[in-house]
């Protein structure tokens, strides 16, 4: 038996409004349009039929009646939030919009300080928020509204250590940066930015309603620069100011290992080169506590590369693909070959391990290079397809 869903009632403050409207000229259909809107129990035209028929029932004033309907029409229609009711959220997910705005924004210097202070005013209206509901009160014995570092400690706090620890360090980095000289260190906190981003987002959903998500409002900030992922690493270890250097050591001193790892706690990209070359690599963001999310941390804790995965040291290389090819192909063939694909770096290298993982490694604990499958076969089919090189008796690669 299919279970009828459940009708809404009108309230007590509806009641006289709905007289009210009545008394105005408005038809049942228009009165019901409006009291539906955002509604979860919708009522049906037989509730103001009620209404019509109670002679007893007085109406409302005109200021009430006025207020109702402004505060009908003040719904987001993306969101559901009314301004007069859900003010606090409203302002909570501009202020991460500003967040997010200012920091990808090609011409503002002062990302670090505005990221900070404008995701502490999010975080601040969306907890304040949430303890009103749950707790009843946002303020303290001395008068004054929770403080976000005073909420973050409260049993009722509903989030995960890792969050709680992220914009812990929100409010550190917040107090410390403001009015100093930063020179080039915003990008130093750019992880723990990511994550303070994605823990919004995410809470911000589970306390209030996935109409909330920011995901289709902010999207990843483009650039005119190719991103080298070499030089960004040595980019941080020059320009960072001795108080910002002092600030990163307490915020990793202060917590353990596996806080430290917390994926709450700082948003780590992996880029890996294990399996596809830089030219097919590409950034993909993943809420950490998503199915997808959890299973790529899993793996992250295992070893990825194995000497399996890339077997052939060059020697044997060169002899299975003289065997495949079915024609001659030397050791010094194979050195021309990695040499013209660039799969590589020369033995001189400063860098030795930057190489096109599709096809080989480098092993720094005995200084040499091995490939896979995937090289062996890439090489035959070169020689197959290039037929300048049929007539030789050796195969060449200049």
């Amino acid at each position: 038996m299919v279970q009828k869903k459940k009708e809404g009632a009108l309230t007590a403050e509806e009641k006289p409004i709905v007289k009210a409207l009545l008394k105005r000229g408005w038809r049942n259909q228009d009165i019901q349009h409006l009291l539906n809107r955002e509604r979860i129990a919708t009522i049906n035209s037989a509730r103001i039929t009620e209404v019509k028929k109670n002679s007893e029932l007085k109406p409302a004033s005109d200021d009430a009646v006025d207020f109702f309907i402004v505060k009908k029409n003040a719904y987001d229609p993306v969101t559901g939030l009314n301004f007069y009711d859900d003010e606090r959220l409203i302002r909570s997910r501009e202020a991460m919009i500003l967040a997010v705005q200012s920091f990808n924004s090609p011409v503002l210097r002062f990302k670090a300080e505005q990221f900070a202070v404008q995701s502490n005013i999010a975080w601040t209206y969306l907890l304040h928020e949430y303890f009103e509901r749950k707790v009843g009160k946002i303020v303290g014995k001395d008068g004054r509204s929770l403080l976000l570092s005073q909420m973050i400690k409260r049993r009722e706090f509903p989030l995960s250590r890792g969050v709680a620890n992220n914009i812990r360090d929100m409010i550190d980095i917040r107090d410390n940066v403001e009015h100093k000289i930063l020179r080039r260190s915003d990008k130093n906190f750019f992880s723990l930015f990511q994550a303070n981003c994605l823990n919004f987002d995410k809470s911000i959903c589970e306390l209030f309603g996935e109409r909330l998500s920011l995901q289709n409002e902010l999207s990843i900030a483009l650039q005119f620069t190719k991103l080298d992922f070499t030089q960004t690493v040595e980019l941080q270890k020059f320009d960072i100011p001795e108080h910002i250097e002092t600030l990163n050591a307490e915020l990793h001193n202060r917590l353990t290992e596996e806080e430290r790892g917390d994926l709450d706690y700082r948003f780590r990209v992996v880029y890996t080169l294990d399996h596809t070359s830089k030219s097919k690599a590409h950034f993909e963001f993943i809420q950490p506590g998503s199915d997808e999310g959890k299973q790529i941390h899993s793996i992250l804790e295992k070893r990825v590369i194995a000497d399996e995965q890339y077997p052939y040291k060059p020697a044997r290389a060169a002899k299975l693909i003289a065997e495949k090819s079915g024609r001659e192909f030397t050791s010094h063939n194979h050195t021309q070959a990695w040499r013209r694909y660039k799969i590589r770096p020369s033995s001189d290298a400063k860098d030795r391990s930057q190489t096109d993982k599709d096809f080989c490694i480098f092993h720094p604990s005995h200084g040499d290079y091995t490939y896979n499958d995937a090289w062996i076969d890439f090489v035959v089919d070169k020689i197959a397809l290039d037929r300048e090189y049929l007539d030789l008796k050796a195969v060449r690669f200049r």
